[in-house]
C-alpha cells in the first residue's frame, strides 16, 4: 500500500506542478525538477521520506 501512496503522491506533485506553471508561473517548474529528483534519488539510495513517513502515520506494507 505504501508503494502505491508514494507514486499517487508523486504523481500527483508533477501534474498539479505542471499546471500551476501552465496557468500560474512558469517557476514552478522547479517544483516538478525537484519532484523528479527526489523520485531518481530514491531510486539509487532505496530510501524514500515518504516512506519513512507513511510507516509513521501507521499504513502497512
Amino acid at each position: 500500500m505504501k508503494n502505491r501512496i508514494v507514486r499517487a503522491v508523486a504523481g500527483s506533485f508533477v501534474l498539479i506542478s505542471l499546471l500551476l506553471a501552465v496557468y500560474g508561473n512558469i517557476n514552478w517548474l522547479w517544483f516538478t525538477a525537484f519532484a523528479g529528483a527526489n523520485l531518481l534519488q530514491s531510486s539509487i539510495t532505496k530510501w524514500c521520506l515518504m516512506e519513512d513517513i507513511l510507516g509513521k502515520l501507521g499504513v502497512k506494507d
